[in-house]
């Protein structure tokens, strides 16, 4: 089995990507930007049911620096490129999401390089694949961008510019160096602890209650799928310069993801509301609460997307958009983020 670098260990999917990574043999090490962080990782890896000891290591290093880098890396096979920063709110400026996106892509691919890594897999997400463009009947595939001069969250926006430096760095200075991206949607499932992803908070607000479903609409994607995708992309030789979109089915509305936890959870799910609200109260709830922003530009977007080529290339097989849900709203009751 290989060394593996994981990035953003202590994120949502860098989490689950270790427990994937040791359950099949590796040595894994994870960057975090302070070692303070080391125990609490190792705790929410243990209440996972995984005690690695000397198979996970730590180092410290920042998406904004090129201190540790290098060190990460040495000695590495692969390296799995999880971390990108996630905003509670909208940040002032969007350089305070893209800047540290693209150049830390940037950063770990010149440290992978010259550490004769074999191949880095770069989470992306699909805000690289179909905003920017009108809707359209057939689903966005692997051979669509993002069209960045349209309107769309900053997060968004860095996570479309940070895969485009990835892949243009790869073209003419990448040497014999591989990348593969993963491009999921929505990633939902059971959370390890109390830090997890924007898509985890929509569930949350939905099971404390909340006044209705906003417009939204999601493709849907469990976190255990996307890492069991970036093991795959790691080491099949067809992954070798491929992007691969990760979503189960189609997509669903908030209002869609309400009534499935109304339907399968019973009194746990109470407080979630089964009516949508219409597109100008949340813009008026926008202008008080900043957490709401980032949903503007999503209101009444139905983009689709296929997984169809994960499926064939890679053999990746997705569970339900259900199960994913459900999932989620039963980990965020073990741990106490909502009320049973």
């Amino acid at each position: 089995m290989s060394t593996v670098l994981v990035t953003g260990g202590s994120g949502f999917v860098g989490g689950h990507v270790i427990l994937q990574l040791l359950a099949a043999g590796h040595d894994v090490r994870t960057t975090v930007r302070s070692l303070t962080r080391e125990d609490a990782v190792r705790a929410m890896l243990a209440g996972a049911g995984a005690d690695p000891g000397r198979r996970l290591s730590f180092f410290a290093a920042d998406l904004e620096r090129d201190d540790g880098w290098a060190e990460a890396v040495a000695g590495c096979a692969y390296v799995l490129h999880v971390a990108s920063p996630i905003p509670a709110a909208a940040p002032k400026t969007e350089d305070e999401l893209i800047v540290p996106a693209r150049d830390g892509a940037l950063r770990v691919l010149k440290a992978a390089r010259d550490g004769k890594v074999k191949r880095v897999v770069l989470t992306s997400s699909c805000g690289a694949i179909y905003y920017g463009h009108p809707p359209q009947a057939a689903p966005f595939d692997e051979a669509s961008w993002t069209n960045t001069d349209g309107e769309m969250s900053a997060y968004v926006r860095s996570k479309a510019i940070a895969e485009r430096a990835a892949w243009d760095f790869m073209a003419t200075e990448g040497g014999v160096l591989e990348l593969s991206t993963i491009n999921p949607a929505g990633i939902f499932g059971p959370v390890l602890g109390k830090d997890a992803s924007s898509s985890i908070e929509l569930v949350t607000r939905l099971m404390r209650g909340m006044p209705g479903c906003p417009r939204l609409y999601f493709g849907v994607v469990d976190v255990r799928d996307v890492a069991d995708l970036h093991l795959r992309a790691m080491t099949d030789p067809a992954a070798k310069g491929e992007r691969f979109i990760a979503v189960s089915g189609a997509i669903m509305s908030m209002l869609d993801i309400a009534r499935v936890l109304k339907a399968r959870l019973g009194d746990a799910a109470k407080r979630v509301p089964t009516r949508q609200l219409p597109n100008w109260l949340v813009r008026i709830a926008a202008l008080f609460d900043p957490t709401v922003r980032p949903m503007l530009p999503l209101l009444d977007n139905t983009r689709h997307a296929t997984s169809a080529k994960a499926e064939r290339v890679l053999g990746w097989t997705p569970i339900s958009r259900e199960d994913a849900i459900i999932a989620t709203a039963e980990s965020l009751i073990r741990f106490g983020i909502v009320g049973s």
